[in-house]
C-alpha cells in the first residue's frame, strides 16, 4: 500500500511533527495508524496516511452509514431517526444566514438529505460527492447530477454558501479545498463547516476509542483555534460556532463499541449527557463543532 506523510503544518507552516496518539481502524482494517501534532501550534494530523488513490478501500464497510445508507442494526437506526431533524436544523441555519435561498454547494454530499431538503426550501444547489454509490443515492433523491470532485464542477457564478458536513477531516489536499472555495464563494457568502472536536469531554473520556479519530478516514484533528485559523488563513472571517448536540451521543456509542467490541447505551447516553454539559462550563468544547465563516 503506498503511503503519504504530511511534511508540512497546513495551520502554521511549520515543518515539525511528533508523536501524539496511535488509534486502530475499528472500522474496515484493525490496522494502527499514528496521529501526530505539530510542534509549534499543535495542530494533529494522521500521518503516515493511505495515499489518496488507496484511502478508498478504507471506506468499504456496510457499518459507514453516511455512504451505506443502511438501516440494519440500532446504532444506524438511531442515526438515521436523528438525521431527519439535524438536517432540518443545517437548512434552517442557513437560511438564518441568508434568508433569500440563493445557490447553495454541499461538498461531500453523502446520500442527498441535507441538498434534498435545502431545494425543497428554495435553494439552487450543487453537490460534490466522492463514493459512487451514495453519489448515485444523491442523484436520485435530489435529480441533479452530483460530481465526484470539486475539480469536475462547472460553476457559472460563486455560491452563496458552501457546506461540509463532517467532510473536511477526510480531504487529503486541504490548503488547496480551502482555497477553492474562498474563490468560489461570493463576497460575505459563507462557509458551514462541521468537524470533530478533539477537546470535548468524551475524546478525553475514551483517548485511543474515540469514535471520531477515525483513522485513517479522518486526516486531520480539529480544535477551535486551529479551525479558524486556518479559515482566516484563506480568506474567510469566523463568524461564529453552533454546537451539534446529538453528535456526543453517537461518538460515544461507537466509542464503547470501539473499547467493547459492542456499544454501552446506558453508559454511551449518560456519557453524551454529560459531554454536553461540560462543553455548557469549559467554553464550548462541544464533541462536534459547526463553523460559521464570511468570505471577505
Amino acid at each position: 500500500m503506498s503511503t503519504e506523510q504530511l511534511t508540512e503544518c497546513p495551520v502554521c507552516g511549520n515543518h515539525g511533527f511528533s508523536h501524539w496518539l496511535t488509534c486502530k481502524d475499528f472500522l474496515v482494517s484493525e490496522q494502527e495508524f499514528t496521529i501526530q501534532a505539530c510542534q509549534k501550534c499543535g495542530f494533529k494530523v494522521t500521518s503516515p496516511r493511505p495515499a489518496p488513490q488507496e484511502i478508498g478501500q478504507y471506506y468499504q464497510s456496510e457499518q459507514y452509514i453516511s455512504h451505506s445508507d443502511t438501516r440494519e442494526g440500532l446504532v444506524s437506526r438511531l442515526y438515521h431517526s436523528v438525521r431527519n431533524i439535524t438536517v432540518r436544523q443545517k437548512v434552517s441555519l442557513i437560511g438564518k444566514l441568508v434568508p433569500t435561498p440563493g445557490r447553495l454547494l454541499d461538498i461531500g454530499c453523502g446520500s442527498g438529505y441535507f441538498l434534498q431538503e435545502a431545494a425543497r426550501e428554495g435553494w439552487s444547489i450543487h453537490g460534490v460527492e466522492p463514493d459512487q454509490s451514495a453519489r448515485r443515492q444523491a442523484e436520485e433523491r435530489t435529480k441533479m447530477p452530483i460530481v465526484p470532485s470539486i475539480d469536475q464542477l462547472e460553476l457559472i457564478q460563486p455560491v452563496d454558501v458552501i457546506t461540509m458536513w463532517h467532510v473536511l477531516e477526510h480531504v487529503h489536499s486541504l490548503s488547496e479545498t480551502l482555497e477553492w472555495m474562498r474563490a468560489h464563494t461570493v463576497q460575505k457568502g459563507y462557509a458551514v463547516i462541521a468537524v470533530p472536536n478533539h477537546l470535548s469531554w468524551d475524546a478525553e473520556q475514551y483517548r485511543q476509542y474515540w469514535a471520531a479519530y477515525d483513522v485513517p478516514r479522518h486526516l486531520y484533528h480539529f480544535t477551535p483555534a486551529h479551525m479558524e485559523s486556518l479559515l482566516q488563513r484563506y480568506g474567510y472571517r469566523p463568524a461564529g460556532r453552533r454546537p451539534m448536540w446529538f453528535d456526543a451521543f453517537y461518538v460515544n456509542l461507537l466509542s464503547t463499541k470501539n473499547r467493547d467490541g459492542k456499544p454501552a447505551y446506558l453508559e454511551s447516553f449518560w456519557n453524551g449527557f454529560r459531554s454536553n454539559w461540560a462543553a455548557q462550563r469549559n467554553g464550548g468544547n462541544y464533541s462536534s463543532l459547526i463553523y460559521i465563516a464570511q468570505a471577505h
